[in-house]
C-alpha cells in the first residue's frame, strides 16, 4: 500500500469515526438529555446547519458569497407548507385551507393543486430549488459575474421573493402559512412524532455532510478550490469555471430546499420573515463564525449562533443584533478561518515556541562564555571577548 493510499484510508477512518460520534450525540445523548421543547429547538437549529453545509461548499470552497440562500430555503419550506395545508383541508373535507376561507378565497389556486400529492410535493422540494439555482447560476457565472456583484444579486433575489410573498394573500401574505395539524399522516401534536421529526432532521444533516465531504475530497473538490484561487489558470487548463461553480451553487440550493421543507413542520410556521435578506445573512454569519473552509465548522457555527440568539435574545432582546454583528466583525477581521481555525492556530503557536525553547537549551557553554558571565557578575559590564580569549 502506497503512502497516499494509507493517508486516504486514515482520513476515511477518521471521518467514519467522526460521523459515528455525531450519530451517538444526535440519536442517543440529545434525546436523553434534552426536554421535548429543547429537542424541538435543536431540530430547528439542525435545519439551519443543513443550509450552512451547502454555504460552506459554495462559499468556503468555491468563493461564492451566497447572500440569497433564503430563496431556496423558502421554496422548499413553502412547498411543504402548501402540501400540509391541503392535507389538513382534505381531512376536514374542505376544498381550500382554512386561512383561504377566512381571506375570502373559495377556489384553490392552480399552482397549489400539484402539491396536493405527497410524491409531487417531495419531487418539487428536491427539484425546484436546484433548478432555479441552475438557471440563475448559468445566467450569472457564464457571464463571469463574481465577487460583490454576485453577492448583491443573490441578496436582491431574496428581498424580491420576500416582497412578492407578502403581497400574495393566496399563499398567506405577511403572516405566511401556519397551524399545521399533521405531517404525512402523523399528528404533529403527538410528542412521539415531534421526536421523529428531530431524528429525520439529524439523519438528513449527517447525510448532507457525507455528500459534502465526498465532493470536497473528490476531483471536483480540487477543481472547485482551484477555481476559487486561480480561476484564469483553471480556464487555461481547459476547464470551464462556470460549470464548476454552477454545480456547487446547485448543490447548496438543493441542501437549502431540503432544510426549508423540514423547517416547516418542525417550527409550525413559514413566513416571508423566515426567507428574506436577514435570515440569509444570518445563515452566512453562522458559517463564517464556525469556519467556512471546513466540513464541520459551518454546521457547528450555524447551531451555535442560532442557540446564542435564542438564549441571549430572551435576556437582551435589543442587544443581540449588535452582539451578533460585533462577533461577525471580530471573526472576519481577526479569525478568517472561524472558530475551526483555533486548532491550527494553536498548533502553529506551539511549533514556534518549541524551537525557541530548544534553541535556548542547546546553546553551548564555552570557557569564553563562562568568563563573560563572570565579568558581568563582578563588574556589571560585559567583558571584551578578545581579551577573554587572550586570557
Amino acid at each position: 500500500m502506497s503512502l497516499v493510499q494509507r493517508l486516504d484510508a486514515h482520513s476515511s477512518l477518521k471521518a467514519l469515526g467522526g460521523f459515528a460520534f455525531g450519530a451517538v450525540l444526535l440519536f442517543a445523548v440529545a434525546p436523553a438529555m434534552l426536554s421535548d421543547f429543547r429537542l424541538g429547538l435543536l431540530a430547528k437549529f439542525l435545519c439551519f446547519a443543513i443550509v450552512a453545509v451547502g454555504i460552506g461548499l459554495a462559499w468556503g470552497r468555491g468563493g461564492m458569497l451566497t447572500l440569497g440562500q433564503g430563496v431556496f430555503f423558502g421554496i422548499g419550506a413553502y412547498i411543504m407548507g402548501m402540501h400540509l395545508q391541503m392535507a389538513d383541508a382534505a381531512k376536514r373535507h374542505e376544498d381550500v385551507p382554512e386561512f383561504m376561507t377566512i381571506s375570502g378565497i373559495n377556489e384553490l389556486p392552480s399552482y397549489w393543486q400539484p402539491f396536493a400529492s405527497a410524491p409531487v410535493a417531495i419531487i418539487g422540494i428536491l427539484v425546484l430549488p436546484a433548478a432555479m439555482a441552475a438557471v440563475l447560476g448559468f445566467g450569472v457565472f457564464k457571464r463571469r459575474v463574481k465577487g460583490a456583484y454576485f453577492a448583491i444579486l443573490s441578496q436582491a433575489l431574496a428581498a424580491a421573493l420576500a416582497i412578492l410573498l407578502i403581497g400574495q394573500q393566496s399563499i398567506g401574505g405577511f403572516t405566511g402559512l401556519s397551524d399545521f395539524k399533521s405531517f404525512f399522516g402523523f399528528r404533529l401534536s403527538d410528542p412521539v412524532n415531534r421526536r421523529m421529526l428531530f431524528f429525520i432532521a439529524a439523519a438528513t444533516l449527517l447525510i448532507v455532510m457525507a455528500i459534502a465531504r465526498q465532493l470536497m475530497h473528490s476531483r471536483y473538490g480540487e477543481l472547485l478550490v482551484a477555481v476559487r484561487d486561480q480561476e484564469e489558470r483553471v480556464r487555461f487548463l481547459g476547464y470551464d469555471p462556470a460549470n464548476i461553480k454552477i454545480v456547487a451553487y446547485v448543490v447548496a440550493a438543493f441542501f437549502a430546499g431540503i432544510a426549508g421543507a423540514l423547517f416547516t413542520p418542525i417550527v409550525g410556521i413559514i413566513s416571508p420573515a423566515d426567507i428574506g435578506v436577514v435570515p440569509s445573512i444570518a445563515f452566512l454569519i453562522g458559517v463564517a463564525i464556525g469556519g467556512r473552509t471546513t466540513l464541520l465548522g459551518p454546521a457547528l457555527g450555524a447551531i451555535g449562533v442560532a442557540w446564542a440568539q435564542t438564549s441571549f435574545s430572551e435576556e437582551f432582546p435589543s442587544g443581540w443584533t449588535y452582539l451578533q454583528g460585533a462577533l461577525f466583525i471580530v471573526v472576519v477581521g481577526f479569525l478568517p478561518a472561524g472558530l475551526a481555525g483555533f486548532g491550527p492556530l494553536a498548533k502553529q503557536l506551539l511549533e514556534r515556541v518549541r524551537p525557541a525553547k530548544s534553541a535556548n537549551q542547546a546553546l553551548p557553554v564555552t570557557p569564553a562564555s563562562e568568563a563573560i558571565v563572570a565579568s558581568v557578575l563582578s563588574t556589571g559590564a560585559p567583558a571584551d571577548e578578545d581579551k577573554v580569549e587572550a586570557r
